[in-house]
């Protein structure tokens, strides 16, 4: 395949752009073979990349569907065909300059162009064309040395591999790409592309319990906590794991600080109650993160990632805004060492769930791209968190393969099926809390459960209070879960369920033997799966606005 490689990098009089394989920089060692492609760049001297991508000519046929994966967890991930339009965060909010940051913070638009016209998409990590039953497929083997995304003009035959390498300084060998290319079906290309990764030995394991979140938010306490963990008694067969989610702590940074108004005995008190029902204990932490009105942000200013203005930057938007720990600040990671020490050996959990990681990565910084620091992060989380389970959760995607025990494949599910109005009608980013959303993304990141981790499709319902869903809508999105995850959560006191409800909860905890051997969008809102159960197929097909099932397997 003959390439044209775009190289953009900074000099002494300015930005150069260039073609060139070897010039007074650098030269490229290029391997192009029918299943590999690897380009390792050789510095002449030391310089600083902007950009870098491999361009090559590629016939799209009627019949061809793009995949394009999402940036993190959260990230939209689906099919397209030649006529669709991935649509860019930027463009939807569109409303204040403050939106827009917000926009950028969470997803790709730092690095990645959007061109929102038709068969114009890109895709993290890996990516694949499927026609029918046959798949074309390219994935890298080198996001530990920055981010690779593929984009394509489907209506152009347009085909490019890239590498976010904003920020790298060059002083030594480096690889921007290793990238593999496979034929064949959906499961045959998945099974060869993860049996080259590094993977956890967690991955084929299974996790059904319960998380605080979706029915309290941060208010929870500790009789709520005791009381949801009783009202699983019903289905304590079926039950493995009971995480307790934000809202322990006074603010988020300050891990340790007690919140004694909230829980007077304190979270090792939590873990043991959890222990005596047999279940593992789970908590959720956002390491990275440092609320403004935080005690740390207050006291340790000198240990958050500074924008070009010198000013802590917001990683978060949540809880009015956080900050960003440095982990290249050695202080800093003492003291992420030492929370994660204490909660998990002194509280004695089990699993933390480690949320909006991305937030690490946000500024290219120290010579290193977004990748590298990104690969760095979860590295470190990896080492603090030793040999207890890991739940990555707004998690670049191509950085946690191979690190992570269980993953968030998809964005937060609602407790509205419909979404809140910002959802429905300000459309402000990819990663925005939505069933509908979560529900695409469980079924279009289905070939990462037991490859590369436990998938998290996030929770399901089945509660009537504190919700807007459906029988029919709650009945949908559990098994979907269940198809396409390992980790199966509600966020419901099952005290208060009634007899059909525990008999539903009961089969939803249990993971099934049905697979999905095929998934696709028939219309902009229906979406059609064909389900091999023993020997027979069968079909379910929804509109996925609505969460109306038309044909129904439930």
């Amino acid at each position: 395949m003959e390439r044209n490689f775009v190289i953009k990098y900074k000099t002494e009089f300015g930005s150069v752009t260039t073609n060139e394989t070897e010039n007074d920089f650098y030269a490229l060692d290029i391997t192009d073979t029918d299943e590999r492609f690897t380009v390792v760049l050789k510095p002449k001297k030391a310089f600083e990349l902007e950009a870098f991508y491999a361009e090559s000519d590629y016939a799209f046929v009627p019949g061809d569907n793009f995949y394009a994966g999402g940036y993190q967890s959260w990230t939209t991930s689906r099919e397209y065909k030649n006529f669709d339009i991935q649509r860019s965060s930027l463009k939807l909010a569109n409303i204040s300059k403050l939106t827009s940051h917000i926009t950028k913070m969470t997803g790709d638009e730092y690095f990645v162009e959007y061109s929102e016209l038709p068969g114009e998409f890109h895709s993290h990590c890996y990516t694949y064309i499927r026609n029918g039953e046959d798949c074309k497929f390219w994935g890298s083997l080198s996001e530990k040395t920055g981010f690779t995304y593929f984009k394509v003009k489907m209506n152009d035959d347009y085909f490019a591999i890239c590498k976010d390498v904003e920020g790298k300084v060059v002083t030594e060998d480096y690889t921007v790409f290793d990238v593999v290319y496979f034929e064949g079906s959906y499961d045959e290309v998945f099974d060869k592309y993860f049996d080259m990764q590094d993977m956890p030995a967690t991955k084929k394991g299974q996790m059904s319990g319960y998380t605080s979140w979706y029915n309290y938010f941060q208010n929870i306490n500790e009789d709520i906590i005791l009381r949801d963990l009783n009202g699983l008694d019903p289905v304590k067969d079926e039950v493995s794991i009971f995480q307790i989610d934000d809202g322990y702590e006074p603010f988020v940074g300050d891990w340790l600080d007690p919140c004694p108004e909230k829980f007077p005995n304190g979270m090792a008190y939590i873990a043991e109650k959890i222990h005596e029902k047999g279940y593992k204990a789970g908590i959720w932490v956002a390491p990275f993160s440092c609320q403004i009105k935080s005690r740390m942000a207050h006291e340790h200013p000198d240990w958050l990632i500074k924008d070009e203005n010198g000013k802590s930057m917001i990683g978060v938007p949540a809880w009015g805004g956080a900050y960003i720990f440095d982990i290249f600040n050695e202080e800093v990671r003492e003291y992420i060492r030492h929370f994660f020490d204490v909660i998990l050996n002194e509280w004695n959990y089990d699993m933390v769930k480690l949320d909006f990681l991305y937030s690490q990565c946000i500024k290219p910084r120290n010579g290193k791209c977004r990748g590298e620091i990104m690969y760095a992060g979860m590295c470190f989380l990896r080492d603090c968190v030793g040999d207890k389970l890991f739940l990555g959760c707004g998690a670049p995607i191509g950085t946690a393969l191979g690190i992570v025990d269980a993953c968030r494949i998809s964005c937060d599910v609602a407790p509205n099926y419909l979404g809140e109005f910002y959802n429905r009608f300000l459309l402000v980013n990819n990663e925005i809390i939505s069933a509908q959303n979560a529900i695409n993304n469980s079924i279009f990141r289905r070939h990462l459960n037991g490859r590369a981790w436990m998938n998290d499709p996030d929770v399901f319902f089945l509660r009537d209070d504190n919700i807007k869903f459906t029988k029919e809508q709650k009945l949908l999105l559990a098994t979907i879960n269940n198809l396409c995850g390992n980790v199966l959560f509600v966020s419901d006191n099952a005290g208060d369920y009634d007899e059909t409800q525990m008999k539903w909860l009961k089969k939803f905890f249990k993971k099934t033997d049905e697979k999905i051997i095929g998934a696709e969008y028939i219309t902009d809102d229906i979406i059609r799966m064909r389900i091999k159960d023993g020997n027979m197929i069968k079909r379910l097909t929804f509109n996925i606005k609505t969460g109306q099932v038309i044909k129904n397997l439930i």
